[in-house]
């Protein structure tokens, strides 16, 4: 019989794995076990608020028989190691990003992992968001016609990252491309297909005698169009912001924060058209901007007619806001991993090909970014 519970442990004691841990225990059948962290402090408090079991040594955490799935939530040095450890003791894995700093260990731990039947992926979790839905359905549906462009820009904070954090550290963190900007390779990618990125640049702020890495840019190549992703780690929190858009032959689609809570489509539509999207959109607000047309109507762009019934805006926003929004991607992200531990002839929307694929891309972005630096 396949078990009504699935039992997980936790690696890493800090705020991120506390509020993923709630997100889990939010869905039916999941409980927190175990938690692990080498700072006992850390790892007793967060034993405490999730009444589980607590360790400080890893290896004995592993041998703990009631863990059924190890959540890690590391730094990204150490998420290769953890993840290996955890299969090789017989545990299905769900690793926070990146999957490793090197490609080849990420290819290393997919084998790993199929040869022995067990689960093992990355919480890319931006493919759960209903909006990243949204945007897929019209891509592929050519509501707006082709893709010709886009943009995603990141405007983070770094008032909690202290000069010695090891985000700053690249043999720690691998970077902003592989810590970071692996979610929004992958997001793209799945809007748009396999992406080349054809080029790539770094820059530095000085800080007592050291250059920190605070700036990164990339320009990928997908078929019809290119997409510019910009990460700045330099404002203030109460700045921080983040806005995405794509743009198509009879409008464009524009999202904002990072994990997407908000978001305005703007276009050309025909009829049946606007209805494919007003069964997407529910709750959104229209705006037109003509009084409706009599007859179709014709503009001009690309040498062709643009044959159009409206000129509308949507605009979504969801008021419980991005807490909330990340919170139920994570309830989304675990019911379709353990669904794959139940029956592994389920599709999931998120596998391992993403873990990998993503940090190639970002991989491949830090190496053309650090050969011009040099």
């Amino acid at each position: 019989m396949q078990k009504k519970i699935l039992q997980i442990g936790i690696v890493g004691a800090g705020s991120f794995a506390s509020f993923a841990a709630h997100a889990f225990l939010r869905v039916e059948g999941v409980k927190i076990v175990a938690v692990a962290d080498v700072n006992e402090t850390a790892a007793q408090h967060m034993g405490a608020e999730l009444n589980a079991e607590v360790y400080v040594n890893f290896e004995t955490f592993l041998n703990d028989i009631n863990i059924d799935l190890v959540y890690i939530a590391t730094p990204p040095f150490l998420h290769y190691l953890h993840s290996k450890q955890a299969l090789l003791a017989g545990k299905h894995v769900i690793c926070e990003k990146p999957a490793a700093l090197h490609v080849s260990e990420a290819e290393e731990l997919t084998v790993l992992a199929t040869s022995l039947s067990l689960l093992y992926v990355v919480n890319l979790m931006q493919r759960y968001n209903p909006l990243y839905s949204i945007v897929k359905s019209t891509v592929n549906e050519k509501l707006l016609g082709n893709f010709l462009h886009g943009f995603f820009e990141n405007y983070a904070s770094d008032e909690n990252l202290y000069p010695d954090h090891w985000f700053w550290d690249e043999s720690k963190s691998g970077g902003i491309f592989i810590e970071h900007g692996v979610h929004f390779f992958d997001m793209f990618s799945g809007w748009l297909g396999e992406g080349k990125i054809v080029s790539a640049l770094q820059l530095q702020r000085p800080y007592n005698g050291k250059k920190i890495v605070d700036r990164v840019q990339a320009t990928v190549l997908y078929q019809g169009g290119t997409v510019n992703f910009y990460h700045g780690f330099d404002q203030p929190k109460i700045l921080d912001r983040q806005e995405m858009r794509l743009q198509f032959e009879r409008g464009e689609i524009t999202l904002y924060e990072w994990v997407p809570v908000k978001m305005k489509l703007h276009g050309l539509l025909l009829n049946e058209q606007l209805q494919i999207l007003s069964e997407l959109l529910v709750n959104f607000k229209m705006v037109h901007h003509n009084k409706p047309f009599l007859q179709s109507q014709t503009a001009k762009a690309r040498f062709n007619d643009v044959i159009f019934d409206d000129h509308i805006t949507l605009e979504y926003e969801d008021v419980l806001g991005k807490q909330n929004r990340y919170q139920e991607m994570l309830m989304a992200m675990i019911t379709d991993q353990w669904t794959w531990i139940k029956d592994q002839n389920h599709v999931r929307i998120v596998d391992h090909n993403n873990a990998v694929q993503s940090l190639k891309m970002a991989g491949e972005a830090n190496r053309i970014a650090q050969n011009i630096q040099s």
